[in-house]
């Protein structure tokens, strides 16, 4: 998974996204360059065009989005949505840039969304899933089962800030000596794989994937969440985020997309299984293929994992959405603080 990019590096490529996401889009159909555009194209006459942004390759967070486009969720609410995949930029930029009204992506990557002088014009509108369900998965036995475990072994890292200051942080609340880890670039892809055959080896995954995938090839795994170790960590991963001004022009479609996308993920908690072929089939890059069992298990978990103990989808608590960022600001990974409450809104969702 991608972590945190440097601010100014998220500002630059703002401008390259326009001349790279049409390449992007699935379909092969431009895109309309504006918000105000985007809100009065249409593909049918009274049908309001959308363009969604994933953050990574078709997988079982993006569920509900499928369903809810499969199922006529969409429609219903008289809405012709795209999902697409997100530019070499990311999702975020191209979101910010009007090049899709709503996008995934993460709190933590976020994060330097909304602390440059000039942040850009997105917000979290949804919880995707309710918990962070990340940890670090090893080869059963190894003694990395706990964060202390991992002295004197291997830690496959990204290098982002963020991430190193997690890892360094429940390595060192668990009893452990940071400085004891070898830390070595990440290029994994089969981290299941990849810890069997080097039993030193520590991965960040999320549970509902990298962990799931190890468990039916019959790899023998230890994991531990970071929400288990540090609470902070329980931030949001991933959210579903909109153009802020495209939603303050068009509020009444944001809320139809929005109730919609509910929709499609309540139909994927009381309906794995077919949730999970609906995925596969509408894969159009085709990195599922193959996968089908994967997708199935991974489907299974997080039918319980997209509301959890939430008082219903899509709600972000308040409490933990700002604890972390206040976390990230007093151990100096944000240049400056974020007001309670930056980054998000509830004001959109389905009310209960």
């Amino acid at each position: 998974m991608k972590k945190i990019i440097k601010i100014t590096a998220l500002l630059l490529s703002v401008v390259l996204v326009i001349a790279s996401f049409a390449s992007c889009s699935t379909g092969g159909k431009e895109e309309e360059s504006s918000t105000e555009e985007a809100s009065s194209s249409s593909a049918s006459g009274d049908m309001t065009d959308i363009t969604v942004c994933l953050d990574w390759t078709p997988n079982t967070n993006h569920t509900g989005l499928f369903v809810a486009k499969e199922k006529g969720y969409y429609a219903d609410e008289g809405l012709n949505v795209t999902i697409v995949q997100p530019p070499e930029n990311g999702s975020v930029q191209a979101c910010a840039a009007g090049q899709a009204q709503f996008a995934v992506d993460a709190q933590d990557t976020l994060a330097a969304a909304f602390t440059s002088d000039t942040p850009l014009g997105v917000e979290a509108v949804a919880a995707l899933i309710q918990h962070n369900t990340s940890g670090i998965i090893s080869k059963k036995g190894e003694g990395m089962d706990r964060p202390k475990g991992l002295e004197g072994k291997t830690y496959l890292t990204w290098n982002s800030p963020i991430e190193l200051a997690m890892m360094q942080n429940v390595v060192e609340s668990d009893g452990g000596d940071w400085s004891k880890v070898k830390v070595v670039p990440n290029d994994v892809t089969a981290e299941a794989e990849d810890v069997e055959a080097n039993p030193d080896h520590a991965i960040w995954v999320f549970y509902g994937w990298g962990k799931i995938n190890g468990d039916i090839k019959h790899i023998d795994t230890d994991f531990f969440y970071f929400k288990d170790i540090n609470p902070v960590f329980d931030y949001y991963t991933p959210v579903l985020i909109g153009n802020t001004e495209y939603m303050e022009k068009n509020p009444e479609i944001t809320k139809k997309f929005l109730a919609a996308t509910e929709k499609g993920y309540e139909y994927a908690i009381s309906d794995p299984d077919s949730a999970a072929e609906i995925l596969v089939k509408a894969d159009t890059t085709h990195s599922l293929d193959g996968s089908e069992e994967l997708v199935k298990a991974s489907q299974e978990y997080l039918a319980k994992e997209y509301v959890s103990d939430a008082k219903s989808w899509g709600y972000i608590d308040p409490a933990r959405w700002n604890a972390f960022y206040s976390w990230l600001y007093t151990e100096g990974l944000i240049e400056k603080e974020l007001p309670a409450g930056t980054g998000f809104t509830d004001e959109y969702l389905p009310q209960k």
